[in-house]
Formats: C-alpha cells, sequence, structure tokens
C-alpha cells in the first residue's frame, strides 16, 4: 500500500498521485509540487489516503509544501500576465499571417515557461513567431497544437440541455462515443441534434449506454412478432425504450390498428446477449459449419493426392529406366549404323537434290518444244 494525495493543476483537469509526506493536507488545499514541467501550483482533489501499489506508477514525486500567501498571491499575478501573453501571441499570429486560432496562454508556477495552446487544420510552421515571443518575454516558449474536444474543454460552454458542458464541468478524460450508441437510445441520427459544442458526438451518449441497454434487453425489435394478452399475435411497429411500453400492429375485421400494451402483457422470445444468436440462427450456423467442414475436408483430400502425384510423377507412368530394362536390347542393322555417319546424311542430301534435278529436266524439255 502507498500513501497518496490526488492534486489537480487546472479546471477538470486530469488527477495526479503524489507522496504527501508529513504534511497536514487537507481537501481543497493548495501545495507546490514538482512536475516534468517544473514548479507548479495544484489543489487538492482528495486528502491523503492509501491506494495499492498496482494503481500508482513509482516512484511517487513528494510534495515540496503547502502553498503560502506568498505563493496564492504569485499564482494571482500569473494569471493576470497570462491575459497579457495572450493579447501579445495573438497580435503576432495575425503579423505572420498565420492560420491558426489561439486558444489559451499559461505561465508555469516559477515563470520558467509561457505555454500557448493552438487548434489548425493542419501543421503550421511557427518558427518565426517563437522567436518573436522568445525575444519579448525572455523565457522559454512552447506551443501547444490541441483537437477541438480539447479547446471546448478548455473554453466551457452550455450545452443543449442548458446545462455548463460536461467536459468543462466534471469529466476529466474524454472517452471513445460511437454513433451505435445513439442507435441504441433510439434517437435521431441527425448530425446537429446528436453533436455538441465541438462538433463530435456528445459525451453523454457514453453516460447513458448501460442504461439503455440493460432496458433494450426487455423489450422487442421492431417488425417482431409478439403474443397479446388474448391469444392473437401481432407486429411491433414502434417501443418506447424509457416507459417499457410497445406498440403493435394488429388486424381487426380486415384491418389494421395500432394498439399500445405494457412489455410485461406481451408474449415474444427475449433479446440474445452481446454476441449471442438465437437457437434457430445457431442451428442453421451449425450446419453451414458442418457442410463446409466437410467440403474443406474433401478438398484438402483431393489437394493431398494432386500434391502426391506432382511429388512422385513416376509412380503412375512408371520409370522407363526399368522398362527399358526388361526389354531387350535391339542390335543394329548395318542401315541404322550408316545413318548414324555424319557422311551418309550427306550422300543422302545430294540423291534428294539429283531426284529435283531430274524432275525439272522434262519440265524443260516440254518448254523447249
Amino acid at each position: 500500500m502507498a500513501r497518496i494525495v490526488g492534486v489537480r493543476f487546472r479546471n477538470v483537469g486530469k488527477v495526479y498521485y503524489f507522496d504527501p509526506r508529513d504534511f497536514e493536507i487537507h481537501m481543497n488545499d493548495h501545495v507546490i509540487v514538482e512536475t516534468s514541467r517544473g514548479i507548479e501550483y495544484g489543489n487538492i482533489v482528495f486528502p491523503p489516503r492509501e491506494v495499492s501499489d498496482d494503481k500508482v506508477v513509482f516512484p511517487l514525486k513528494e510534495v515540496l509544501r503547502v502553498a503560502t500567501p506568498d505563493d496564492d498571491e504569485r499564482e494571482r499575478t500569473n494569471r493576470i500576465h497570462e491575459k497579457e501573453a495572450y493579447r501579445i501571441c495573438k497580435e503576432k499570429i495575425i503579423e505572420h499571417n498565420l492560420d491558426m486560432k489561439l486558444i489559451q496562454a499559461e505561465y508555469t508556477f516559477d515563470n520558467n515557461k509561457v505555454l500557448f495552446y493552438f487548434t489548425a487544420d493542419g501543421r503550421i510552421d511557427f518558427r518565426l513567431l517563437v522567436k518573436d515571443l522568445a525575444s519579448i518575454f525572455k523565457t522559454r516558449i512552447e506551443l501547444r497544437q490541441i483537437g477541438v474536444r480539447d479547446e471546448t474543454k478548455i473554453l466551457g460552454g452550455i450545452g443543449i440541455c442548458g446545462r455548463p458542458l460536461c467536459c468543462h464541468s466534471y469529466l476529466t478524460d474524454f472517452c471513445p462515443v460511437s454513433i451505435k450508441m445513439a442507435k441504441t437510445q433510439n434517437l435521431s441520427l441527425n448530425q446537429s441534434k446528436i453533436s455538441g459544442v465541438c462538433g463530435r458526438l456528445m459525451c453523454c451518449l457514453k453516460n447513458e449506454e448501460e442504461t439503455y441497454e440493460e432496458l433494450n434487453k426487455k423489450l422487442p425489435r421492431n417488425g417482431d412478432m409478439v403474443t397479446l394478452p388474448d391469444g392473437s399475435e401481432g407486429v411491433v411497429h414502434t417501443v418506447n425504450i424509457l416507459r417499457q411500453t410497445v406498440r403493435v400492429v394488429i388486424e381487426k375485421n380486415d384491418e389494421k390498428e395500432i394498439v399500445e400494451f405494457p412489455v410485461e402483457e406481451l408474449t415474444f422470445q427475449p433479446r440474445k446477449k452481446k454476441g449471442g444468436k438465437a437457437p434457430e440462427q445457431e442451428a442453421k450456423k451449425e450446419k453451414k459449419e458442418k457442410k463446409s467442414q466437410e467440403e474443406k475436408g474433401k478438398g484438402a483430400k483431393q489437394e493431398n493426392r494432386s500434391q502426391k502425384d506432382q511429388k512422385n510423377p513416376k509412380e503412375k507412368q512408371g520409370n522407363p529406366e526399368k522398362k527399358n530394362a526388361q526389354k531387350p536390347r535391339e542390335e543394329k542393322k548395318p542401315e541404322d549404323q550408316k545413318s548414324d555417319n555424319p557422311g551418309n546424311e550427306e550422300k543422302k542430301e545430294s540423291r534428294r537434290q539429283r531426284r529435283r534435278r531430274n524432275d525439272r529436266e522434262p519440265a524443260r524439255e516440254k518448254r523447249e518444244d
């Protein structure tokens, strides 16, 4: 077990763990700690407590001291200087004609560094801007490009619900949000209705996902067949997730009507769990898998046979050497022996030429006649 305190440096920022040492630290006290950025002024989110070693990254940095009135005054002056730094940086951005939007300027507690947060569509070459700012502030300058969600978290605002934005009020980290969450909650997929101030999907969709998933398990889907209390059947038209009611299309006297029933009065096949399937679908899937396995087995046997034939073609055709060994050797005839001699081939060619000449001579005689 490790004894730690939780410290937060900015509004709704991430909580970091530090070693409290022997200081008496209470909730909402201010402390001075050392971080990777230097000396920082932070707020105590929760007082000293013991947590398991799995939740702590060792070695833990220690709290330097509890903030004094002088430290509080220095922090207030830094906040005033940040506004002036923001104004100067914005003027320099316009001078250099850079396509970037400045969001916030931040001083470290020891004034060792000034950080400027900005947003941009692509990469920005701000080397000249950094040189100008360094010559003005006489300290280290750091420019950080952030996304639109981080921009909204810093600036804050009011959501469509009329309350302060979740990311600016209590969310420390951004959780992934997908369009599937909006479908699960039966919301309109209009982009303007399910997007927040930042233009991304609303973070509150994630907060309500588990509740809607649990309520949807008790309801049928649109288009499912359900059995009514009187024993007749109908088709689900729509469902109301929060009220747990179902509107069913039924036939009466050759006419269709839509009637609303509480879900407890209807009989239907419950929804399957995530990754599960209905028994009929599972049976069909098993049959398909068996067939595919059988076909694969047959194909594998044929491939093995063809591979064996390719590797050992002599097994089918037989070894020609053995066949030649079984047949008795034939003695060469004198004519064959003559043909083997290259001189005989020349004689044959000369004989053919003579025959051609003899054939042509009677034709010439006829022409002369």
